[in-house]
């Protein structure tokens, strides 16, 4: 079995790589290997043509009963203008899904471009600059600070190189970097210390590698391929939508079938009347409003989500987040600020909160930016490693002006950092012409150099209980996940010959330590007890080291602190089977040191119990998960193309506290979706059994323009403005639906049917009366008022029904009779459409209806108050039945 390559020896990956550590390959040996094994560049999936995919969204199962209830008003019922309003909507819901999903591959596109353009390389003995594509296993490449690593390379040189690999490993402090050989064959890749990974930035230093992979074979290029092979999940909305257009089209058929054999035995028509009775009856039954209007509620949910900066790029995400039972964050630049920050420092024997400052005259603060190489640009930003610059950072905001001191104690010599002493100093001129030694670095190894200890303006001799006290301090710290650097100093009269640690770090006078920690963002802690009081389960999921995360975690109220039994390692994770781990995930609410597979492996254990997974995310390395999960919300600010491209909803301001007022509205968007449907299935309800009683009774029955018009006009309108209804007080103080969850839970189904039948029963009863108490004579004209009488019901009963399915349970005085503006305009507007067809002359033949009389009329709007009386009665019973 072949070592990985972090095991190998320098000779042993030159000899595999068949490559020259002083001269690299030559020139046709790179050409060949290149014709061979094809550029450094990552592969994108297969793409599908515009016209695959446009013919992709008629495949699902309502736009297919959508289709065919416009060839029925077409073909057979003869009714152009409904089929081309139907279809016009199926068209328009397909062009925006293949929009919606043009936006998904821009994953893959954003990896190919992060790429390097150029690469330095040994070639036949010279450095040459080369289209990093153009790099082959077995090149010998040379980087330095600034640089992004062009390839996976094995380190052959390093000279206090530091790499930031946080978009690859979560981690957000810079790596030190060596050429020693690392044993063990399965060490995670955030502790690969000999390797420089593809896309990573170079910080500090300098270095030269091997190539040992390219393309797609490097890591990127596996994180790559697991985006392009990731399963797409569905989302509960669609699941739901799904599982709805099949129930209805069964029962529609069913009952269509029923309706047509029973006309056909007792000779109630012709066998071409009772067909096209049975399809007016599934046209009935059909709510073919319905994707439009679910789109249409999606569409308006995602503008108010884009107001408070939660930015939706897949409509159905909105309803899915409503949904959401675990929300699995990334660490570094999500839950913290991605930027080390100066928290605790010690000094005087003393340890102080960084807030406090530090006491005028104390040369802690003027170690910590002289001993320091961050360049502050004119416009004042800052380039270096991120913990001298947090150091910078700490003194400016302590009124320290680093620029000024300089002028006046200039930097005259240095001994460089170096990863074996762990130390760097800088030596100042002073303007008594002395010189100050400024030195900083692990604490360990500036005691061992530390013969004294500051105390105030003056030096004491370091005792042993001088050191404890520091060794104490430090471990404190440490056990809170702060990085902890240690600062000395001391003044001499002249420069060293030769200037090296020997000959300057020794007798040195210890300043104090500095802790830092990129910390936690304030609103997270808040976020986080929000979340958990609406049953959902946030968890941290980190490429950071296993006590940050616990640190961070504890603080954030993720676990509470020191529960290191909910903190799992990747490679611990590594040790158990799918099988151990399904049973275990339940136990977990951190995982540190985790690698993009495990992300994956977490996000899908998961979902095998049937819980619905948030993932979010910002670096390369969250791509995959996010692409996995059932909505994946990237960070907008700090995430890179790569994590947007593979997420549902991108977080404008970075804030996690956005996510818990996103999962609010998406809780108000499937609400509203489930009193749309409510309503139009209720309504369909009526209509259905309206007609089937009407066939069975041998009444005259309704025409496909009655319900084809109802449908259009009482139907669409209200059940749009339902979708932006208010949000109920309290929604967030329920549990989490769950995948488990439809459209009919919560009470909705047994409304739907009962308030259903109630429509259709009422509607009955007014056909009922008009026949047996006519205002005219004639046979012909009593059964024309009795079907306009029944038409007018039916769509003014759908009307009045709107106002109950504001609530499912609550009243409509407590919920708000006319908070909805938009709700009284659909209301308004639908009862004009309705009324036009019977009052105003010429649409009587159009829509085969007569002129009413007072008291009809009377009749019509008293059943149609009704239902609200006869609703209210009931939600108030419910109501007190529930209690």
């Amino acid at each position: 079995m072949t070592k990985p390559e972090y095991a190998q020896t320098i000779q042993e990956t030159l000899q595999a790589t068949k490559s020259q550590a002083d001269t690299g390959l030559t020139t046709t040996e790179a050409s060949g290997r290149l014709q061979q094994h094809g550029p450094n560049a990552l592969a994108t999936g297969k793409k599908k043509s515009m016209l695959m995919r446009f013919a992709d969204q008629f495949k699902d199962f309502m736009i297919i009963v959508l289709l065919v209830a416009a060839l029925v008003a077409g073909l057979i019922v003869h009714e152009w203008a409904d089929a081309g309003i139907i279809l016009a909507v199926v068209i328009l819901n397909a062009i925006f899904g293949v929009f919606q999903e043009s936006k998904a591959e821009e994953a893959i596109d954003a990896l190919a471009k992060m790429a390097t353009p150029d690469a330095h390389v040994r070639r036949d003995g010279n450095v040459l600059t080369i289209p990093s594509t153009e790099l082959v296993v077995g090149d010998i490449v040379l980087v330095e600070a600034g640089d992004v690593v062009p390839a996976d390379l094995r380190l052959i040189e390093s000279a206090n190189l530091k790499i930031e690999e946080s978009a690859l490993t979560g981690e957000s402090v810079p790596v030190e970097k060596d050429v020693d050989t690392l044993q063990g064959d399965n060490v995670g890749i955030g502790d690969r210390s000999n390797l420089a990974f593809m896309n990573t930035n170079i910080t500090y230093g300098r270095g030269v590698g091997v190539v040992i992979a390219t393309g797609m074979q490097t890591q990127v290029g596996q994180i790559a391929t697991m985006i392009n092979t990731a399963k797409e999940t569905t989302t509960p909305l669609q699941d739901n939508l799904k599982a709805l257009g099949k129930t209805l089209t069964i029962m529609i058929l069913v009952i269509a079938a029923i309706v047509f054999g029973v006309g056909i035995w007792r000779h109630a028509a012709s066998v071409p009347e009772m067909f096209l009775t049975a399809i007016s009856l599934a046209v009935a039954a059909i709510p073919e409003g319905l994707p439009a209007i679910v789109t249409i509620i999606l569409a308006l949910g995602t503008q108010k989500m884009a107001k408070r900066s939660a930015l939706v790029r897949k409509l159905p995400a909105v309803e899915t987040l409503g949904s959401t039972e675990i929300i699995a964050s990334d660490k570094t630049g999500t839950l913290t600020q991605n930027k080390m920050t100066v928290e605790k420092v010690y000094y005087d024997g003393q340890l102080h909160d960084a807030s406090d400052g530090i006491a005028g005259g104390n040369l802690l603060m003027t170690v910590m930016n002289f001993a320091n190489d961050t360049q502050i640009q004119p416009d004042g930003t800052m380039l270096g490693d991120p913990t001298e610059t947090a150091l910078v950072a700490y003194g400016q905001k302590q009124q320290f002006d680093l620029a000024a001191e300089l002028q006046q104690m200039p930097r005259v010599a240095e001994v460089p950092f170096d990863s074996e002493r762990k130390l760097m100093t800088t030596i100042h001129q002073l303007p008594n012409g002395r010189y100050l030694v400024a030195t900083k670095g692990a604490q360990d190894q500036l005691l061992k150099r530390a013969t004294q200890l500051a105390f105030g303006d003056h030096a004491n001799s370091m005792t042993e209980g001088d050191r404890n006290a520091i060794l104490d301090t430090n471990k404190h710290l440490a056990t809170q996940a702060l990085r902890v650097l240690g600062m000395a100093y001391k003044v001499v009269d002249t420069i060293p010959a030769t200037v090296d640690s020997d000959s300057v770090e020794h007798d040195l006078i210890f300043a104090g330590l500095v802790g830092m920690i990129d910390p936690e963002r304030p609103e997270v802690q808040a976020a986080v007890a929000e979340a958990k009081a609406a049953g959902i389960r946030p968890m941290m999921i980190t490429g950071d080291h296993q006590d940050t995360a616990e640190a961070i975690a504890g603080r954030l109220g993720i676990i509470e602190p020191g529960d290191d039994a909910a903190v799992i390692t990747g490679a611990q994770l590594d040790e158990q089977s799918d099988a151990e781990f399904a049973d275990n995930v339940e136990k977990y609410s951190v995982y540190a040191r985790v690698a993009p597979e495990h992300k994956v492996r977490i996000v899908n254990a998961w979902q095998a119990k049937g819980k619905v997974v948030a993932m979010t995310g910002d670096g390369v390395n969250d791509a995959p998960a996010l692409k996995a999960a059932d909505i994946g919300i990237g960070m907008g600010i700090t995430g890179t193309e790569v994590s947007k491209g593979a997420s549902d909803m991108v977080l404008a301001d970075d804030n996690f506290a956005t996510i818990v007022t996103a999962v609010e509205e998406g809780r108000k968007v499937f609400a509203n979706i489930q009193k749309s449907i409510q309503y139009l299935l209720s309504a369909n309800l009526g209509e259905v059994l309206t007609l089937f009683m009407m066939t069975m009774l041998g009444w005259d029955i309704l025409a496909p323009v009655h319900i084809l018009w109802i449908n259009l006009v009482t139907d669409t309108f209200p059940a749009i403005a339902l979708g932006v209804e208010p949000t109920e007080p309290g929604i967030m103080n329920q549990k989490p639906r769950g995948r488990k969850s439809n459209f009919f839970s919560g009470g909705v189904g047994p409304a739907v049917i009962w308030q259903g039948l109630l429509e259709g029963g009422l509607t009955l009863g007014v056909y009922f009366i008009a026949i047996t108490w006519p205002v005219h004579a004639t046979n012909a004209a009593i059964h024309a008022d009795a079907l306009t009488m029944a038409y007018a019901t039916l769509g003014l009963i759908q009307l009045f029904h709107a106002f109950n399915v504001k609530s499912v349970h609550q009243s409509l005085f407590t919920v708000g009779l006319f908070r909805n503006r938009a709700f009284n305009w659909a209301i308004l507007a639908s009862f004009l459409l309705l009324a036009v067809t019977i009052l105003v002359p010429g649409f009587n033949g159009l829509f085969h209806v007569t002129s009413l009389a007072l008291s009809q009329w009377g009749v019509v709007l008293g059943a149609g108050f009704l239902i609200i009386v006869i609703v209210e009665i009931v939600k108030f019973v419910q109501r007190k039945i529930a209690k």
